[in-house]
């Protein structure tokens, strides 16, 4: 078992000293990868594809308090693609949200990290997802509870390409640019990748941008590994003044960061032997330097 990373300094993206937003997303996948080897499985290629828009999202964008996860006046994080859970819990360790020490906890009994995310569970984990298409959904639900009280806070519901093959997504969308909901922030993990093949082939939703465009969008579409482009995509959300919601449309490498997992052949849950984690581990550290 691979050892835990040292507890991070910075409890909150807006207090303390900070970490560089390439340093975090190291170490979120890091996290990722230390809870994969615990279970000797997990989402791991999904998780090192967003680690990214989650080092952007919880040390820039977000506003919340580590100490008080229910606290009224935060951002509200939704993961629409509950099998991802191994990703946010990372960024949630890595934000000071849950202990680190728990991280050998995941998937076991009576653990607050189960494989597939469940909010009555984990401090930070807004919704139970994984009942895949409803999380944009429940995101419009929740945009003007948070307008009617007057509360400058935003909305994030981070979904997968996969998602957008449901009919809820779409009616969901014409809803959000109905009631002008420029509180919402919805992050499209665009990896090409679902459990019945490539998502374009299964069911094809390009082009992205002009659809979402026509459904009244404030729309903008990024390399999902850049944290450089992600960090103006969400300062550009959540500058104002569009009065529509908005979609950051981030095309992401399945595994980046670990060079032979990003080859390995691609499929929605990929394989890693009981001797390949300390070698991702290491590879990923070796990309670090």
């Amino acid at each position: 078992m691979s050892a835990l990373l040292q507890p991070t300094e910075a409890k909150s993206p807006k207090q303390g000293p900070m970490r560089s937003l390439h340093e975090r997303a190291y170490r979120i996948r890091k996290h990722a990868l230390a809870m994969g080897e615990v279970q000797g499985q997990g989402y791991i290629a999904q998780a090192l594809g967003v680690a990214d828009i989650l080092a952007v999202a919880y040390f820039h964008a977000m506003n919340y308090r580590p100490e008080d996860p229910e606290w009224e006046g935060r951002d509200r994080f939704l993961l629409s693609n509950g099998h991802f859970a191994i990703a946010l819990y990372a960024a949630l360790l890595e934000a000071g949200i849950i202990p680190e020490d728990e991280l050998e906890t995941y998937g076991g009994d009576d653990s607050r990290l189960p494989m597939s995310g469940m909010a009555s569970y984990t401090p930070g984990m807004e919704i139970s997802g994984g009942s895949l298409g409803h999380g944009l959904g429940i995101a419009v639900g929740y945009c003007p509870g948070v307008k009617r009280k007057a509360s400058k806070s935003f909305v994030y519901v981070m979904y997968s390409d996969g998602e957008l093959d449901e009919g809820l997504t779409w009616e969901a969308a014409l809803s959000a640019s109905q009631w002008k909901l420029d509180n919402l922030v919805a992050l499209i993990d665009v990896n090409n990748m679902q459990a019945d093949g490539p998502s374009t082939e299964v069911l094809n939703f390009e082009p992205l941008v002009p659809k979402f465009e026509a459904f009244g969008w404030h729309v903008q579409r990024v390399n999902g590994n850049d944290i450089d482009a992600l960090v103006k995509a969400f300062d550009e959300a959540r500058g104002g003044g569009q009065q529509k919601p908005h979609v950051i449309i981030c095309d992401t490498k399945l595994a980046r960061g670990v060079p032979f997992l990003e080859t390995r052949e691609k499929a929605h849950f990929i394989r890693v032997e009981a001797d390949e984690w300390q070698k991702a581990q290491e590879a990923l550290d070796a990309g670090a330097r």
